[in-house]
């Protein structure tokens, strides 16, 4: 693993960010894999920003997000959908019909799931994966268990991350949903490349399962080890248990 750990959160989003324009810059039909949560919004923040400036252009690109709650349309504000459309679709020329959504509200999830892997694999794979992590060292809703899913699957969630999504809901644990979609951890590891950022105390933890050289269920993210390209980009508070200063 390629590791950068900036003094800032600020710093390592801004740093995420530019890793995505030089991708589209290198290949305008780029397929990104895209994730959400409070560290994603200052990397899409600065996408924005550098949509507007003129430096980077998406409209021949594709985007896949990594997951979606189930029992919420696309249109419900606490969806992920409404998320990404709030922090970044709105903001760029990204065609509607290139970004690709787990549907939480279908009628048959695992065909859901099934229709998303076609979808992926049709349009030839994800070039960047971007993602986050969970202070249980969850990647996408890939929770910590006796086993991982390699596929899109249905996923029940920890009440810990529950209580980590439940600004999206009011600040109400009862009103977050108990399950949702997600890419599976075979699904994320084709993708060519993978982008992972963590910023602040309570993911160090979770930081450094990555580099034990130990893989285990217990700490989903630690199966990046596994993959040959991927970039830790960390501000120093996430970093302070793996790379102490």
């Amino acid at each position: 693993m390629n590791v950068s750990v900036y003094p800032a959160p600020a710093e390592a989003e801004r740093a995420a960010a530019s890793i995505v324009a030089a991708q589209l810059q290198r290949k305008p039909g780029s397929v990104l894999g895209l994730p959400t949560g409070r560290t994603s919004l200052g990397i899409y923040r600065e996408l924005a920003r550098l949509h507007a400036e003129r430096i980077v252009d998406f409209s021949r690109a594709h985007t896949f997000n990594v997951d979606e709650f189930t029992g919420l349309t696309s249109k419900d504000r606490r969806s992920f959908c409404a998320f990404m459309e709030k922090h970044l679709f709105r903001k760029i020329n990204l065609p509607k019909s290139h970004i690709h959504f787990l549907d939480g509200h279908a009628a048959d999830l695992e065909s859901e799931c099934d229709a998303f892997e076609r979808e992926i694999t049709e349009a030839g794979g994800m070039d960047l994966l971007l993602l986050g992590i969970g202070a249980n060292g969850h990647i996408g809703f890939n929770e910590p268990g006796t086993s991982l899913h390699a596929r899109s699957h249905r996923a029940k969630l920890t009440t810990e991350t529950r209580r980590a999504n439940a600004a999206l809901f009011g600040g109400r644990l009862t009103a977050v949903p108990r399950e949702a979609l997600t890419m599976g951890i075979a699904t994320l590891l084709e993708a060519a490349a993978i982008v992972l950022v963590a910023t602040g105390k309570s993911k160090a933890q979770a930081v450094r399962s990555m580099f034990t050289g130990q893989i285990t269920t217990a700490r989903p993210a630690s199966v990046l080890q596994l993959h040959k390209n991927v970039k830790v980009i960390l501000d120093l508070a996430a970093a302070e248990k793996s790379f102490p200063h």
